[in-house]
């Protein structure tokens, strides 16, 4: 076997001697693995930006009352019916309670299991929004505001005015921005809350609530969880919802099953709440790697024409190495070392490449109403996408040298000699 001096020399004079055809291959290489992180960039951003929008407004496991018909009917309670068939006609549910009974003490025993990240309390009323002579139906939502913004991003959808303000302001109310726009409403000015049995409260717009999603934005608001409390003349303890936060958001079903049995609530987990999103968020991630995939696959058999080209164009050379001395194992190992160079230079001019271009769609501008918080286009920069981008270029070229190289080995210095 010669020296690998000697076999890269001999690789490096094949390529610059083919210049065009060299560059033409690495430009192969440079477009599939360019192509591929500025596209799996871009694609897993928007995947993640997506993402956030709806998944970090949802909790993990939510806990609430839900008003469903009763499993046992009073006619099951009878013996003398248990042979028959009854046929009841016009069930109607039966109407529970809102209110999760013991909600403080489940507050404060979720927060001290190790699983648990945090858990907030909500209470949630059906009422009106009056201005003027508009009257528009909606939900307010009463919060912790301060846990809220802990455990959530609350605050990256707050338009105008802070979290702190709803804090510091006992009857202030953060509208939904749809409302505030319907009802020509800012931060600052009054609105009047309408419940459902016709009381009404003054409260005071401390800012603007803007989710991206219209229909929360058109009906949904905030306020502190005692002023909602005291405008439903509910006692402290009155709290319809809590939301849970987990360390590991895979727990989540195992949580609500648990916690569904152990407190006589119902418990929806995140992947049952968002089962339609997250099909979506597979498929297109699922689409993104397979169009990328695609342009390295093509580059590779860019790559592995060109060098089968070049083993056509140098068989007297080939020949002459072997009659020199050089062994079929030595030519494969030119061959192939020429596949590799191809490979790195491309492989790692197409990452630079692919970074440039993520930057420069990172910087160009995207402002849109519907998301307030994003300003320009998102774009992953995980190293994960680079490490496999550069290591599906190596094996690319080196599937794409192998078989050439192999074919190179086996030529017959004596036959290619005779036919010149």
């Amino acid at each position: 076997m010669k020296g690998w001096n000697v076999i890269l020399q001999i690789a490096k004079t094949h390529l610059t001697t083919k210049l065009k055809s060299t560059v033409t291959a690495t430009i192969g290489v440079i477009f599939g693995i360019g192509g591929y992180i500025t596209l799996v960039s871009f694609m897993t951003g928007l995947n993640d930006m997506l993402d956030g929008l709806i998944l970090n407004q949802t909790p993990h496991v939510r806990l609430y009352n839900e008003i469903k018909p009763t499993e046992e009917q009073p006619v099951d309670l009878y013996d003398a019916f248990k042979q028959a068939v009854p046929i009841i006609h016009s069930v109607k549910p039966k109407q529970n309670q809102r209110k999760i009974h013991n909600a403080l003490p489940i507050i404060n025993y979720l927060e001290h299991n190790e699983k648990v990240l945090g858990a907030t309390p909500q209470l949630k009323a059906q009422i009106f929004y009056l201005s003027g002579t508009i009257e528009l139906g909606g939900n307010l939502i009463g919060v912790d505001i301060l846990k809220e913004a802990k455990l959530s991003n609350i605050q990256d959808y707050i338009v105008q005015g802070t979290y702190m303000d709803l804090k510091n302001t006992e009857n202030g109310i953060l509208l939904g921005a749809g409302i505030a726009k319907k009802m020509s409403l800012s931060a600052g000015d009054r609105v009047i809350i309408s419940t459902v049995k016709g009381d009404q409260f003054p409260l005071k717009i401390v800012g603007i609530y803007q989710s991206g999603i219209a229909d929360i934005d058109n009906i949904q608001s905030f306020a502190n969880l005692k002023t909602v409390q005291r405008i439903l003349g509910e006692a402290e303890n009155y709290i319809t919802d809590i939301n849970i936060k987990l360390k590991e958001i895979s727990e989540a079903p195992a949580m609500a099953n648990s916690l569904e049995k152990q407190f006589d609530v119902t418990a929806s987990d995140i992947n049952e709440m968002n089962a339609q999103f997250e099909t979506g968020s597979n498929i297109r991630t699922l689409i993104t790697y397979a169009v990328s995939i695609t342009l390295l696959i093509v580059a590779g058999f860019g790559i592995y024409n060109i060098l089968n080209m070049l083993i056509y164009e140098k068989m007297n050379d080939i020949a002459i190495l072997k009659a020199i001395g050089f062994s079929g194992r030595d030519v494969q190992q030119i061959f192939m070392s020429q596949a590799m160079i191809i490979g790195v230079v491309g492989g790692v001019t197409g990452l630079l490449i692919g970074y440039a271009l993520s930057l420069t769609i990172d910087n160009i501008g995207f402002h849109t109403e519907a998301l307030p918080t994003i300003t320009t286009y998102p774009i992953n920069y995980d190293p994960g996408h680079y490490v496999i981008g550069i290591t599906f270029a190596l094996i690319c070229t080196f599937i794409a040298g192998y078989l050439p190289s192999k074919k190179a080995a086996k030529i017959d210095p004596v036959r290619i000699i005779r036919g010149n």
